[in-house]
Order: C-alpha cells, then sequence, then structure tokens
C-alpha cells in the first residue's frame, strides 16, 4: 500500500474514534468494561426472554449463553466503554426520541394505508428519490437518522454517507417532503449536536 492510502486509513481511523490513527492503538486486545457489557447483557436477555417465551431450563441457558457471548462482542456498540460526562442525559434523551418516532411511524402508516385503499392509489402513488445532505455529524446520530427513516413507512434510506449525504425513496411527494425537517432537529438535540 503506498503512503497516500496508508494516510487515508490513518484520517480514517482519527476520524472514528480510534485514537491517534495509528496501527499500534488498533491493535490493542480488547478490554471488557463491567457496565457496557452488563447493560447490553440486560436489555439482550429481556428481548430474548420476551420474544421466544420459553422458560424451561434449556432455553433459559441458552439465552443466557448466547447474550452473554453477543454482549462481550458488541458491548461497545450501544454504550461507550469510557462514560463521558453527558452520557447519561444522551441515553435520556434517546429514550425521550422512542415515544416521538412511534407517533410519526403510525402517523405515516395511516398515510400509506390511505394510499393503498384509496380508488385511484395509481394516480397518487408518485415515487421518488429525495437527496439532502444532513447537518448531523455523529456516526451514531447519522445511523439513528438513517434506520428512523427507513422505519416510518413510505420512505426507505437508499444511501448515507459518513459526510452526511443521504438518498431516500419515498413513495410519494407528502412522505418525503418532511425530510429532513423535525426529525433530523430531534436527533440534533438527542445527540447533542445543536
Amino acid at each position: 500500500m503506498d503512503g497516500q492510502g496508508e494516510e487515508g486509513l490513518a484520517s480514517k481511523g482519527s476520524r472514528t474514534g480510534s485514537g491517534n490513527g495509528s496501527a499500534g492503538a488498533e491493535a490493542q486486545p480488547r478490554r471488557l468494561y463491567f457496565y457496557p457489557f452488563f447493560l447490553t447483557f440486560i436489555i439482550m436477555f429481556v428481548v430474548w426472554v420476551f420474544l421466544s417465551g420459553k422458560f424451561d431450563p434449556f432455553h433459559m441457558s441458552l439465552g443466557l449463553v448466547s447474550c452473554a457471548i453477543v454482549s462481550y462482542l458488541s458491548a461497545d456498540l450501544l454504550f461507550p466503554s469510557r462514560v463521558t460526562k453527558g452520557a447519561f442525559g444522551q441515553w435520556l434523551r434517546f429514550v425521550k426520541y422512542i415515544p416521538w418516532l412511534l407517533i410519526q411511524i403510525v402517523k405515516a402508516s395511516l398515510h400509506v394505508t390511505y394510499l393503498v385503499f384509496h380508488p385511484r392509489m395509481m394516480d397518487l402513488i408518485d415515487p421518488r428519490i429525495i437527496k439532502f445532505r444532513s447537518k448531523l455529524t455523529s456516526d451514531l446520530a447519522l445511523v439513528t437518522f438513517a434506520n428512523s427513516i427507513t422505519l416510518t413507512p413510505g420512505t426507505i434510506t437508499v444511501y448515507v454517507s459518513v459526510d452526511g449525504d443521504f438518498k431516500v425513496h419515498a413513495i410519494d411527494k407528502a412522505s418525503g417532503d418532511p425530510l429532513p425537517g423535525e426529525m433530523e432537529a430531534k436527533i440534533s438535540k438527542t445527540f447533542g449536536e445543536v
């Protein structure tokens, strides 16, 4: 690999927060922090029990082992390894964001249902690709925004770049008009990018 390629990788590493971008920093062994692991394990196990509905010793032990392995591998995806100032507030704001998102999903579902059952459905459906640049900067905020768009019926995130360039497929003009709008503002506030 030439020097320019290595420099690009180093700058990418420093942007994503992997330390100083050197290969030695990335090769360090994985450290397990108790609280991120424990919280991830609890969340995953509760969801597993809720979805499986099996309470016999065999299934419960499988759930415990599976959740422990996945929590070990992915605890730092949900919770930072080192708790930073304001991390608890960020998660609290995220929990407050979820009901707002659920309301938007219900509203969009009603709109798509209206389109589907309308006698002139073929005239009302007007698919389009909407392109815009988001003001969000962190990877977690961009991923949350992309997933929130896709979860909302009538819109699907087709492409998102690390620079915040979005391409979204909308089923009609009304579904795509609010983007980026209020959803981006709520996510920006949630992740402290205001």
